[in-house]
């Protein structure tokens, strides 16, 4: 099964989510990594997870992310246990002049695992270490997005941190400059066999000067022909080539590889002055070697252009079929410049051609991010509905291109202004994705994850497909299902309870089995911390939770890893979560936030 990555496109923001319940005859569904009402979700040492992609063996592949950063203070009497609540996270910014410190690690797990079932079990990329071990310091991020049936697993990773003395007279703050060769490239890996994907475009040339820029790569799946498919960087931006030649010239004081270092960080705006030319990328894998081919642009950009064009490659069937996305002319008119969704597919003397996956004027943009081995591509488009903009799922048969794409109704009989996006399809024709739950139109809406049968036109929130054990509910004596209290001991001493909870909020992959791994929100119980950010610890060494005006815990949620299975022992909970009069506070919310993100570190004080 392919599989892919969002995760280098843009950012999908999940909010407190609530749960539609609609009548449905899909399969039931139980989550099968639950330990005592508690997801295995993420590695230890991280505060979370998520799934990206599963083969037909049960064998998946995820990110964990939030690294804790523990001070010498903390092993005085134990380390805090991650699993009893949340601590504040600590913003970071990306400096040449502080050490580099990787905050997002990639991890496997499966049904006949070695280490258990579902157990996240960190996988090193690059020499990386698991982030459990507090004793070094890991500066390579690192990531994985793909699977196939052979357990060829697919991502990208940064460079290791490289460093120089730092003779400066000023922006001194350490004694050195901190840099790297590259931001991401594009990984294979077989084994315990590396294979780097490097772009075709790495160095920038001036005159009779080189600078090694490294580029960008990044593979998003593989097929079970071991066909990669991703982008990479053919050549370099206008404005990018213009700060590269000012860390050339005498105006710029820093070393060259720390300027240019500097022009890659992205600023407080999140943009990166050094951009490069992206083009969709397959390489095809043989023998541990990887040919690499560029797939054409959907657009010839004029002679002298100094526009930054895109295209990007997202997933990929057996029949070497790619779907993604490319800058385009609608209808080769050059005042209609989109990005739109695409597929990529060999003509009769084996070379790859591009085709545009037609949208109407109404349409600011389109992606695709998955096809099966049947011809059938999902994707999403954004469009003004009832006067908003939303993002809508569609699928596209390429067999029949001239019928156009179609926007699948979802819990209704006719469009609704609910913004969904699949993630994944399988050979039966199953999607999964997310979708938002809520109709308010002035507020943040909640998501949950969906599965979409094409063959029926059925569509479900995963949330009402789940048993109720699934749920975070028990069966009491009386036969009645509540929701499991979770106890923890407070810093005062005091044995504080709060309510389990678990929602999908996003389906990443599924696969011929109907097995789907995705991502969950699990509610926990939030610490306090003070100005500093620093956890508080009473006086018999434990942290303190937040309270509400109760005296109960406050608690939120935070992503963890999901593998839900279908099951033939159970049924769909019906149990309205309206009726309960439950103990605990929702506050804030939690986000999938894929690269580059922000770490997680852990102090703490004592008070007396």
């Amino acid at each position: 099964m392919k599989l892919k990555l969002d995760n280098a496109l843009s950012l999908v923001a999940l909010g407190v989510l609530g749960v539609l319940n609609s009548a449905h005859a899909a399969p039931v569904y139980e989550i099968v990594n639950i330990d005592n009402y508690d997801l295995k979700g993420t590695l230890e040492g991280t505060r979370n997870g998520y799934a990206l992609g599963v083969n037909a063996n049960d064998e998946l592949v995820g990110i964990s992310k939030g690294k804790k950063k523990l001070s010498t203070s903390d092993v005085e009497d134990g380390v805090i246990d991650v699993e009893d609540g949340i601590a504040p996270e600590e913003s970071i910014t990306y400096s040449i002049t502080e050490p580099i410190i990787a905050n997002n690690f990639a991890f496997i797990a499966a049904q006949n695992g070695a280490e258990g079932a579902w157990l996240p079990t960190f996988d090193s990329i690059s020499g990386t270490t698991p982030p459990s071990d507090t004793t070094v310091i890991n500066s390579v991020d690192s990531f994985y997005y793909g699977i196939n049936d052979a357990g060829v697993k697919v991502g990208s990773m940064t460079s290791p941190e490289k460093k120089t003395e730092n003779t400066a007279t000023t922006e001194v703050t350490d004694d050195y400059w901190y840099y790297r060769d590259f931001e991401f490239r594009g990984v294979v890996k077989t084994g315990d066999s590396e294979i780097p994907l490097p772009p075709p475009y790495t160095q920038y040339v001036k005159d009779d000067k080189t600078v090694e820029l490294g580029g960008w790569s990044a593979a998003s799946a593989v097929n079970n022909n071991n066909l990669v498919v991703g982008y990479a960087s053919t050549d370099i931006s206008k404005y990018g080539g213009d700060r590269v030649t000012y860390c050339l010239s005498s105006d710029n004081t820093l070393p060259l590889d720390v300027c240019v270092q500097r022009e890659q960080y992205p600023n407080k705006s999140g943009t990166r002055n050094i951009q490069y030319q992206t083009r969709a990328y397959v390489w095809q894998i043989d023998n541990g070697v990887a040919t690499g081919t560029t797939l054409p642009l959907g657009l010839t950009p004029a002679s002298g252009s100094t526009l930054t064009f895109t295209a990007q490659a997202l997933g990929v069937n057996d029949n070497g079929v790619v779907v993604g996305r490319s800058h385009v002319y609608r209808n080769n008119n050059t005042d209609k410049l989109r990005q739109d969704a695409a597929y990529w597919s060999k003509d009769a003397d084996g070379n790859y051609q591009y085709h545009w996956i037609k949208m109407g004027d109404s349409i600011s943009n389109s992606i695709a991010y998955d096809i099966n081995d049947n011809g059938i591509v999902v994707g999403s488009y954004r469009s003004y509905i009832q006067g908003y903009l939303r993002d809508k799922f569609f699928y596209f048969d390429i067999n029949t291109p001239d019928v156009g794409y179609v926007t699948p109704n979802d819990f209704a009989t006719k469009l609704t202004d609910l913004s969904s996006k699949p993630r994944d399809i399988n050979n039966k024709g199953q999607v999964v994705g997310y979708i938002e739950t809520t109709y308010d139109k002035e507020k943040p809406r909640p998501k949950a994850g969906f599965l979409y049968e094409k063959s029926t036109g059925e569509f479900s929130n995963l949330n009402t497909l789940l048993t109720c054990e699934s749920k975070g509910y028990e069966k009491g004596s009386d036969g009645n299902w509540t929701r499991h209290p979770v106890e923890v001991q407070d810093g005062s001493g005091k044995v504080l309870t709060y309510k389990s909870d678990i929602l999908v909020v996003e389906a990443s992959s599924i696969n011929e089995d109907g097995t789907i791994v995705g991502t969950a929100f699990i509610r926990k119980p939030s610490y306090q911390f003070d100005d500093k950010g620093n956890v508080v610890v009473g006086e018999n060494g434990l942290p303190l939770f937040e309270l509400s005006g109760n005296g109960d815990p406050v608690t939120a949620y935070i992503p963890r890893m999901v593998v839900l299975k279908p099951t033939t022992n159970g049924e769909a909970c019906t149990v309205n979560d309206s009726t309960e009069t439950g103990n605990y506070e929702r506050k804030g919310a939690a986000s999938l936030a894929w690269l580059l993100a922000l770490p997680l570190i852990w102090f703490r004080r004592r008070k007396g």
